[in-house]
Protein backbone atom coordinates (compact mmCIF):
# COMPACT_ATOMS: atom_id res chain seq x y z
CA UNK A 1 0.00 0.00 0.00
CA UNK A 2 1.09 3.49 -0.65
CA UNK A 3 -0.63 6.41 0.79
CA UNK A 4 0.85 10.18 -0.06
CA UNK A 5 -0.19 13.10 2.88
CA UNK A 6 1.18 16.23 3.94
CA UNK A 7 1.64 17.77 7.19
CA UNK A 8 -0.58 19.99 8.95
CA UNK A 9 1.17 23.52 9.21
CA UNK A 10 1.43 25.61 6.40
CA UNK A 11 0.19 25.69 2.86
CA UNK A 12 2.52 23.15 1.30
CA UNK A 13 1.47 23.25 -2.45
CA UNK A 14 4.36 24.16 -4.19
CA UNK A 15 4.23 26.93 -6.46
CA UNK A 16 5.27 25.65 -10.46
CA UNK A 17 8.75 25.72 -10.97
CA UNK A 18 10.59 25.59 -14.45
CA UNK A 19 11.86 22.23 -14.63
CA UNK A 20 15.52 23.20 -15.41
CA UNK A 21 15.60 25.02 -11.51
CA UNK A 22 14.16 22.18 -10.58
CA UNK A 23 17.02 19.87 -11.91
CA UNK A 24 19.80 22.29 -11.08
CA UNK A 25 18.79 22.50 -7.68
CA UNK A 26 18.42 18.41 -7.42
CA UNK A 27 22.07 18.28 -8.57
CA UNK A 28 23.22 20.93 -6.50
CA UNK A 29 21.62 18.84 -3.42
CA UNK A 30 22.76 15.75 -4.28
CA UNK A 31 26.47 17.56 -4.59
CA UNK A 32 26.24 19.06 -1.13
CA UNK A 33 25.28 15.95 0.50
CA UNK A 34 28.56 14.10 -0.38
CA UNK A 35 30.23 17.35 0.78
CA UNK A 36 31.36 17.31 4.23
CA UNK A 37 29.06 18.13 7.37
CA UNK A 38 28.99 22.27 5.70
CA UNK A 39 27.71 20.68 3.10
CA UNK A 40 24.65 19.25 4.81
CA UNK A 41 24.32 22.53 6.92
CA UNK A 42 23.94 24.90 4.18
CA UNK A 43 21.39 22.32 2.42
CA UNK A 44 19.04 23.02 5.76
CA UNK A 45 19.38 26.53 5.26
CA UNK A 46 17.48 26.33 1.67
CA UNK A 47 13.91 26.80 1.45
CA UNK A 48 13.97 24.77 -1.68
CA UNK A 49 14.33 21.96 0.00
CA UNK A 50 12.01 22.09 2.93
CA UNK A 51 9.35 19.54 3.52
CA UNK A 52 6.57 19.48 1.16
CA UNK A 53 5.24 15.78 1.31
CA UNK A 54 5.35 12.36 3.19
CA UNK A 55 4.80 8.96 1.32
CA UNK A 56 4.41 6.02 3.44
CA UNK A 57 5.22 2.62 2.03
CA UNK A 58 4.30 -1.00 3.88
CA UNK A 59 1.50 -0.66 5.73
CA UNK A 60 -1.51 -2.89 5.96
CA UNK A 61 -3.53 -2.11 8.73
CA UNK A 62 -1.96 1.40 10.23
CA UNK A 63 -3.64 4.41 8.99
CA UNK A 64 -0.84 6.51 6.72
CA UNK A 65 -1.77 9.39 8.54
CA UNK A 66 -1.13 8.37 12.18
CA UNK A 67 2.39 7.65 10.80
CA UNK A 68 2.93 11.20 9.45
CA UNK A 69 1.64 12.51 12.84
CA UNK A 70 4.44 11.13 14.29
CA UNK A 71 6.87 12.58 12.49
CA UNK A 72 6.30 15.90 14.18
CA UNK A 73 7.33 18.08 10.60
CA UNK A 74 6.01 20.94 8.68
CA UNK A 75 6.82 23.13 5.97
CA UNK A 76 9.81 25.23 8.18
CA UNK A 77 11.66 21.41 7.92
CA UNK A 78 14.32 20.97 6.39
CA UNK A 79 14.33 17.19 3.95
CA UNK A 80 18.17 17.50 5.14
CA UNK A 81 17.33 17.44 8.87
CA UNK A 82 18.29 14.24 11.25
CA UNK A 83 16.02 11.32 9.56
CA UNK A 84 17.07 9.04 12.57
CA UNK A 85 15.12 10.99 14.77
CA UNK A 86 12.05 10.91 12.60
CA UNK A 87 12.49 7.03 12.40
CA UNK A 88 13.09 6.87 16.04
CA UNK A 89 9.37 8.64 16.30
CA UNK A 90 7.49 6.18 14.23
CA UNK A 91 9.21 3.20 15.98
CA UNK A 92 7.18 4.13 18.89
CA UNK A 93 4.12 3.21 17.33
CA UNK A 94 3.43 -0.38 18.64
CA UNK A 95 1.81 -2.03 14.80
CA UNK A 96 5.88 -0.38 13.85
CA UNK A 97 8.29 -3.60 13.76
CA UNK A 98 11.27 -1.02 11.97
CA UNK A 99 10.92 1.76 9.37
CA UNK A 100 13.17 3.21 6.74
CA UNK A 101 13.68 6.74 5.99
CA UNK A 102 14.66 7.62 2.48
CA UNK A 103 14.39 11.43 0.71
CA UNK A 104 12.85 12.35 -2.80
CA UNK A 105 14.31 15.58 -3.87
CA UNK A 106 13.14 18.13 -3.44
CA UNK A 107 10.91 17.85 -0.25
CA UNK A 108 9.55 14.55 -0.35
CA UNK A 109 10.36 12.54 2.95
CA UNK A 110 9.32 8.49 2.11
CA UNK A 111 8.83 6.32 4.60
CA UNK A 112 9.62 2.06 3.83
CA UNK A 113 7.12 0.73 7.31
CA UNK A 114 7.65 -2.52 8.01
CA UNK A 115 4.42 -3.39 10.09
CA UNK A 116 3.57 -5.72 12.81
CA UNK A 117 0.95 -8.02 11.45
CA UNK A 118 -1.57 -9.45 13.67
CA UNK A 119 -1.64 -13.45 12.96
CA UNK A 120 -4.63 -14.22 15.38
CA UNK A 121 -7.56 -13.25 17.22
CA UNK A 122 -7.73 -13.72 20.74
CA UNK A 123 -10.93 -14.28 23.18
CA UNK A 124 -10.52 -11.62 25.91
CA UNK A 125 -13.37 -9.47 28.26
CA UNK A 126 -13.61 -7.38 25.37
CA UNK A 127 -14.39 -9.95 22.60
CA UNK A 128 -11.51 -10.72 19.94
CA UNK A 129 -8.73 -8.80 19.93
CA UNK A 130 -5.95 -9.23 17.55
CA UNK A 131 -2.65 -10.14 18.76
CA UNK A 132 0.43 -10.63 16.86
CA UNK A 133 3.18 -14.00 16.79
CA UNK A 134 4.69 -12.27 19.73
CA UNK A 135 1.53 -12.66 21.67
CA UNK A 136 1.52 -8.57 21.79
CA UNK A 137 -2.04 -7.11 21.37
CA UNK A 138 -1.94 -4.52 18.31
CA UNK A 139 -3.44 -1.47 18.77
CA UNK A 140 -6.55 -2.24 15.28
CA UNK A 141 -10.14 -2.61 15.75
CA UNK A 142 -11.36 -5.66 14.18
CA UNK A 143 -15.05 -4.20 13.25
CA UNK A 144 -13.06 -1.05 11.94
CA UNK A 145 -10.63 -3.13 9.33
CA UNK A 146 -12.34 -6.76 9.13
CA UNK A 147 -9.80 -9.46 9.83
CA UNK A 148 -10.40 -12.83 8.70
CA UNK A 149 -7.65 -14.59 11.32
CA UNK A 150 -7.79 -17.83 13.04
CA UNK A 151 -8.70 -17.72 16.57
CA UNK A 152 -7.05 -18.40 19.57
CA UNK A 153 -8.27 -18.98 23.18
CA UNK A 154 -5.02 -17.92 24.67
CA UNK A 155 -2.09 -15.96 23.90
CA UNK A 156 0.36 -19.35 23.40
CA UNK A 157 3.47 -18.40 22.10
CA UNK A 158 4.08 -21.82 20.44
CA UNK A 159 1.14 -21.78 18.69
CA UNK A 160 1.65 -18.01 18.00
CA UNK A 161 4.87 -18.76 15.96
CA UNK A 162 3.46 -21.57 14.41
CA UNK A 163 0.91 -19.52 13.21
CA UNK A 164 3.02 -17.19 11.78
CA UNK A 165 5.29 -19.28 9.72
CA UNK A 166 2.28 -20.55 8.13
CA UNK A 167 1.19 -17.76 7.30
CA UNK A 168 4.54 -16.76 5.94
CA UNK A 169 4.87 -20.03 4.29
CA UNK A 170 1.32 -21.48 3.11
CA UNK A 171 -1.18 -18.31 2.87
CA UNK A 172 -3.86 -20.58 1.26
CA UNK A 173 -3.92 -23.22 3.92
CA UNK A 174 -3.23 -20.00 7.09
CA UNK A 175 -6.25 -18.82 5.18
CA UNK A 176 -7.98 -21.48 5.44
CA UNK A 177 -7.66 -21.80 9.33
CA UNK A 178 -10.51 -20.83 11.46
CA UNK A 179 -9.52 -21.73 15.14
CA UNK A 180 -6.58 -23.66 17.10
CA UNK A 181 -6.58 -24.53 20.58
CA UNK A 182 -5.20 -26.94 23.38
CA UNK A 183 -8.30 -29.75 24.09
CA UNK A 184 -7.09 -32.50 26.51
CA UNK A 185 -3.40 -32.76 25.84
CA UNK A 186 -3.36 -32.30 22.16
CA UNK A 187 -4.15 -29.88 18.87
CA UNK A 188 -7.64 -29.19 17.75
CA UNK A 189 -7.99 -27.06 14.61
CA UNK A 190 -10.66 -26.27 12.24
CA UNK A 191 -9.66 -25.98 8.85
CA UNK A 192 -12.23 -25.37 6.05
CA UNK A 193 -14.81 -26.92 8.04
CA UNK A 194 -12.93 -30.25 8.96
CA UNK A 195 -11.46 -30.86 12.33
CA UNK A 196 -7.87 -31.46 12.79
CA UNK A 197 -6.18 -33.04 15.60
CA UNK A 198 -2.41 -33.22 16.25
CA UNK A 199 0.37 -33.34 19.20
CA UNK A 200 1.48 -30.85 20.82
CA UNK A 201 4.36 -29.57 18.91
CA UNK A 202 2.56 -29.27 15.73
CA UNK A 203 4.96 -27.65 13.49
CA UNK A 204 3.85 -25.74 10.03
CA UNK A 205 5.56 -27.96 7.82
CA UNK A 206 3.50 -31.18 9.18
CA UNK A 207 0.46 -28.95 9.14
CA UNK A 208 1.12 -28.48 5.51
CA UNK A 209 1.03 -32.20 5.35
CA UNK A 210 -2.61 -32.04 5.21
CA UNK A 211 -2.66 -29.87 1.75
CA UNK A 212 -2.32 -32.79 -0.51
CA UNK A 213 -4.61 -34.99 1.17
CA UNK A 214 -7.58 -32.46 1.06
CA UNK A 215 -6.75 -31.65 -2.53
CA UNK A 216 -7.02 -35.31 -3.06
CA UNK A 217 -10.19 -36.00 -1.14
CA UNK A 218 -12.13 -32.73 -2.92
CA UNK A 219 -10.86 -34.40 -6.59
CA UNK A 220 -12.97 -37.38 -5.47
CA UNK A 221 -15.74 -35.54 -3.68
CA UNK A 222 -15.14 -37.45 -0.44
CA UNK A 223 -16.63 -35.90 2.35
CA UNK A 224 -14.14 -35.63 5.55
CA UNK A 225 -15.05 -35.45 9.29
CA UNK A 226 -11.86 -35.68 11.10
CA UNK A 227 -7.68 -35.45 9.52
CA UNK A 228 -5.28 -37.42 12.15
CA UNK A 229 -1.92 -35.96 12.42
CA UNK A 230 -1.12 -36.93 15.53
CA UNK A 231 1.06 -40.48 13.38
CA UNK A 232 4.47 -39.90 12.32
CA UNK A 233 4.72 -39.31 8.58
CA UNK A 234 1.09 -40.44 8.06
CA UNK A 235 -2.67 -38.07 7.58
CA UNK A 236 -5.24 -40.67 8.81
CA UNK A 237 -9.00 -39.56 7.35
CA UNK A 238 -11.78 -40.32 9.01
CA UNK A 239 -14.76 -39.73 6.78
CA UNK A 240 -18.07 -38.49 7.21
CA UNK A 241 -21.21 -40.89 7.83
Amino acid sequence: MEATTTPERDDLATRPRARWKTVAYGALGLVLLASPFWGRALLQQMRFFNVHAVRVEGVRYLDPAVVVARLRVDTTVSLFDDSDRWAERVNGHPQVESVRVTRELPGTIVLHVSERLPVALVTSNEGLVPIDAEGRRLPVEPARMPMDLPVVGSRDRQLLAMLDTVRRTTPALYAALSDIRRERGELRLRVTGVEVRASVGLGAARLADIVPVTDDLARRRVRVAELDLRYRDQVIARLAQ
